[in-house]
């Protein structure tokens, strides 16, 4: 069986330490599940750029205290407050030089599940398409929902940290589950056992699958680097070092899916770029060499060809229109953003959004003849909508406070947004989309965060997650707004219905 990637620490507790050295420390305590160079074995890896969540003292507290439900033990006994501190602060300094992760590190840490067995129909009497998986982070595991009686048909465990959405095969058979340290495993939810897992960086930020499922693309934070991988067996097919024009590195903070265009689209993070990845058989020539002596497009050796669209400013976050011919990019500042036609390769328009909108989370739909997107702001209590033909703000919907997450369904009159910051983090609040009314607040806990709306694969029925310790999903009735259910679970953070999924 492939040993799980779950502990946070050493799983060998060791007498007294009296070491002051925190390289020491580490050689002495950590090692052996972490690694040498603290990229990872049984544990995750120990890096700044993956343990960013961990603010305040929250890494001291977990190696004072432990971790529950994994290997990771506490070493209270073990190391004085002193030493936590010191070791703490080791853990958070960069590697100097950066680690090297490319096709070489990425096939060899491929690793395959020897009781695999492959079946020919599901294991289970669910709908495919209407099965829900529930991310829960507190014990790194998903519980897979049928979408109908909310039955949990199985619970398994995953990579440490699940960072991004799942993906799923375009059948609903497989899905694939990425961990903030490059992990991504395989599960097949018909035989509901994991196939395989392979690490594609080293601090990741998302991945995604193209259309026909026979790839997915990995976005690195560690190294600077664009991953494609089979996801037939997950073999590395191209690993590309990000560089700007002037050659300086840059993270990639996101890459999304043009289906219509059969490519991948990235995000550039330390430059103003915009990189297109085309992986369809005939990409469009735009950028590549085209020979009048031949008839058709030239042939391109490479078979993930690159585009490379220079930006005015930089893009942090952005949104895919339906057509997947225009990307709304979001300002690092906070401040504005900016459309680009992917077919020109210039920026259009401007965005008029303040307060750093989460325009990754947005929501579409047609309002009367107009079609329409919604996002929250991470930084001002507002829902802003904004016409996808005249990219003009329509209107700005105050909320109780920041949000994070909306959500809705074809079948739904409702947006569906939840208040991530602030004192009413325990609210999510239904819009009328026609209107751009708030309808009703709903509080399903009070004083606990409630966030991340999924439905049900028919609209139905609408999940929200309690974001606790000891948390719960709850189901709602998505046409009365009532609570029909509630199902506990460990820190329930997502939910994405496969059918749903497959479409969006």
């Amino acid at each position: 069986m492939i040993r799980l990637f779950v502990s946070l620490g050493s799983a060998v507790l060791t007498a007294s330490a009296c070491l002051a050295d925190p390289a020491a420390l580490y050689q002495k305590h950590c090692v052996e599940c972490h690694g040498e160079n603290r990229l990872g074995l049984i544990g995750p890896a120990l890096l700044p750029e993956t343990l960013g969540s961990l603010r305040g003292t929250a890494l001291q507290d977990t190696i004072r205290s432990g971790r529950e439900a994994t290997e990771m033990p506490s070493f209270r006994d073990v190391l004085n407050d002193q030493q936590i501190d010191e070791l703490s602060a080791y853990l958070k300094t960069p590697l100097d030089p950066a680690p090297v992760w490319g096709m070489e590190q990425i096939s060899a840490s491929l690793l395959k599940n020897d009781d695999y067995e492959p079946v020919k129909k599901p294991l289970w009497s669910a709908d495919p398409l209407n099965v829900t998986l529930v991310v829960e982070t507190s014990d790194h595991s998903v519980s897979v929902l049928d979408g109908d009686s909310f039955e949990v048909l199985t619970r398994f465990k995953t990579p440490f940290g699940t960072r991004g959405q799942p993906k799923f095969s375009p059948d609903g058979r497989y899905v694939y589950i990425m961990s903030r340290d490059g992990w991504i495993q395989k599960f097949d939810l018909y035989a509901l056992q994991e196939v395989s897992r392979v690490r594609a960086g080293l601090n990741s930020r998302n991945i995604m699958l193209s259309h026909d499922g026979k790839w997915i693309a990995v976005a690195n934070y560690l190294p600077n680097t664009f991953a494609i991988l089979s996801a037939d067996d997950l073999s590395p097919q191209k690993v590309e070092q990000v560089k700007g024009k002037d050659g300086s590195p840059s993270r990639v903070s996101a890459v999304y899916l043009a289906a219509k265009r059969k490519s991948f689209v990235l995000a550039l993070k330390d430059t103003p770029s915009i990189w297109e990845v085309f992986y369809g058989p005939n990409p469009p020539h735009y950028g590549f060499a085209h020979d009048w002596r031949v008839e058709g497009p030239a042939p391109n050796k490479d078979p993930f060809p690159l585009r490379t669209i220079t930006v005015k400013s930089l893009v942090e976050d952005f949104y895919l229109d339906p057509t997947d011919e225009y990307v709304m990019g979001a300002s690092p500042s906070g401040k504005g953003g900016q459309v680009v036609d992917l077919v020109i390769g210039h920026k259009i328009a401007d965005l008029d959004l303040t307060g750093m909108p989460h325009l990754g989370s947005g929501s579409t739909w047609k309002m009367g003849e107009r079609t329409v997107m919604a996002t929250p702001h991470l930084r001002e209590p507002l829902v802003s909508i904004v016409d996808m033909k005249t990219w003009e703000t329509l209107k700005q919907i105050e909320m109780l406070g920041s949000g994070f997450f909306t959500r809705t369904h074809e079948n739904s009159p409702y947006l569906w947004v939840d208040v991530f910051f602030g004192p009413h983090k325990d609210a999510i609040q239904i819009i009328d989309k026609q209107t751009l009314e708030i309808v009703k607040t709903l509080r399903p806990q009070k004083g606990a965060r409630a966030a991340h709306v999924e439905f049900t694969q028919d609209g139905k029925h609408a999940l929200v997650s309690i974001w606790e310790e000891d948390g719960a999903v709850v189901i709602y009735d998505a046409k009365t707004l009532e609570e029909i259910d509630r199902l506990p679970m460990k820190k329930p953070r997502g939910k994405y219905n496969v059918g749903n999924r497959i479409m969006d």
